[in-house]
This record gives C-alpha cells, sequence and structure tokens, in this order.
C-alpha cells in the first residue's frame, strides 16, 4: 500500500476489530483481521494494544486454551465512545477525499 497509516487510524482499526467480538479476542486474530484492512505485524500490534489498554479503551484478561493462557483483548466503554468518534471523523475524511478523486465540488 502506498498510502501510511497514522496512530490514529490504527487504533481506529484496532478498536473496530476488537469490538467486532462482545467476549473479546486475543492477539493473533485480532493480527488477521485488521489485515483484512493493512499490512500490519505482529510488533507493530501489540505496542497499539498496551496504548489502547492504557488509554483505558480495551480490557485485558487471560483465558486457558490448550493448556495455555491465551491474552485476550476486549473494547470498554470509553473504547466504544472513542470508536464512534473514529467513525464519525472517518466518514468526513474519506468523503472529503473521495470528493476529491472524482472531482465533486464542495459546498
Amino acid at each position: 500500500m502506498v498510502f501510511t497509516t497514522g496512530a490514529a487510524l490504527l487504533d481506529a482499526i484496532v478498536l473496530a476489530v476488537v469490538s467486532r467480538e462482545t467476549n473479546g479476542t486475543y492477539g493473533y486474530k485480532i493480527t488477521q483481521d485488521v489485515r483484512y484492512a493493512i499490512e500490519i505485524s505482529e510488533s507493530t500490534l501489540y505496542p497499539v494494544l498496551r496504548r489502547l489498554q492504557k488509554d483505558e479503551c480495551l480490557e485485558v484478561y487471560d483465558q486457558e486454551c490448550g493448556g495455555r493462557n491465551r491474552r485476550y483483548y476486549k473494547i470498554t466503554e470509553k473504547g466504544k465512545e472513542k470508536l464512534e468518534a473514529y467513525h464519525t471523523e472517518w466518514e468526513n475524511y474519506s468523503g472529503n477525499i473521495s470528493k476529491l478523486f472524482s472531482g465533486e465540488e464542495f459546498i
């Protein structure tokens, strides 16, 4: 991809992915789901998850899976509010960019 992904957009994408699972989801699956939209490595993803946890947008819990603990991430109410704000901002931003590409007039 030729466009770079800033921290805010990465946060928004991760929150959107995590919000799809009501009981939370784990890091590897988050990476795979995020890769549907953008290419990302696990080494890039985990600092984002830690930042979102620190900002109280995600809660974390461990659950046993196949004899090992797996760390799960679940969106919080604060995270849902932030995701909604990101969604609104994205609609405005992407709509304006689309207008530029299509040659539409700005009102």
